[in-house]
């Protein structure tokens, strides 16, 4: 639910967890109604262009690179050679830009249901759009749990789940038949990496989106709390789970030695985040 009051302010109003975001706005850029999804842009006087999506928050200029970092690098590094990507979701492509930063990567399908969200992003957010006419690349707009229930077995290194929260569109993306398709289109080895919701707000979902990859058969876990300032609480997550065999460090020296720039990730940063918060801790034994 979302307000756009008369001192130009937009709120998204989150009923589910009794709070309250808002960001000052300039004006309103474009609203689109997509078959699946209302798209809206506005231009903020502080955290440049904003995209919403049914009302709630999902990209801004100013902060994107907090989720679109913590969703990519972690898993890739984590991986010992990732070679070939399925983002599922992730239509505002920034986190393609940012898989597509690792040279040794051989492709990535990119799977949206929603173009409206890309056309949005491409006009809004350019510099998130980049590299989508990189070789190793295909922008695929179609049904990602499709996708993967079709996918060939043991053909894919790294699928990151890149989905709006579970309703509407994104719904299928956090249940025992998505994690089963992922298992079985992944590597021995593979991670799997989704975005979990709040940590703080959402360990409801966090406990239950957990025990379903660890149901269907995948090895082991690692979730990742990062800030993410525009979604509820400020707090996010991304939950990483592998197929056949359990987490060892991840690749930190490849970390240092990477010719790309971040804005967020770096070692401390991916070491820091797998040191679970205590409150944290508690709710995954419940």
């Amino acid at each position: 639910m979302s307000n756009l009051d008369a001192n130009t302010w937009f709120t998204e109003i989150s009923d589910r967890d009794g709070s309250a975001f808002s960001l000052r706005i300039n004006k309103k850029l474009e609203s689109k109604q997509s078959p699946f999804q209302l798209v809206e842009m506005y231009e903020t006087t502080d955290f440049g262009n904003l995209m919403i999506i049914d009302g709630c928050t999902m990209v801004s200029t100013r902060e994107n690179f907090f989720y679109h970092e913590m969703m990519s690098h972690t898993a890739l590094f984590s991986h010992p050679a990732p070679k070939n990507v399925v983002i599922i979701g992730g239509g505002d492509c920034g986190t393609l830009r940012e898989v597509l930063k690792h040279p040794d990567i051989k492709t990535v399908h990119q799977i949206d249901i929603d173009e409206v969200v890309t056309e949005m992003s491409l006009k809004y957010f350019p510099e998130l759009c980049e590299s989508n006419h990189d070789p190793r690349a295909s922008v695929i707009f179609d049904d990602g749990i499709k996708f993967m229930a079709e996918a060939a077995p043991e053909s894919i290194d790294v699928i990151i789940v890149d989905g709006t929260d579970p309703v509407g569109p994104g719904e299928g993306l956090f249940n025992h038949a998505f994690y089963t398709s992922c298992l079985k289109a992944l590597r021995t080895g593979g991670i799997l990496i989704q975005q979990s919701e709040s940590p703080l707000m959402h360990q409801q979902l966090l406990r239950e989106t957990r025990a379903a990859m660890l149901d269907v058969g995948f090895a082991d876990l690692q979730t990742l709390p990062f800030p993410q300032p525009i979604y509820p609480s400020g707090l996010w997550s991304a939950t990483m789970a592998r197929k056949g065999e359990n987490f060892t460090a991840f690749r930190a020296q490849d970390v240092e030695n990477a010719a790309f720039d971040t804005e967020y990730y770096n070692v401390g940063i991916h070491q820091g985040a797998l040191a679970t918060p205590n409150f944290l801790k508690r709710a995954l034994a419940k």
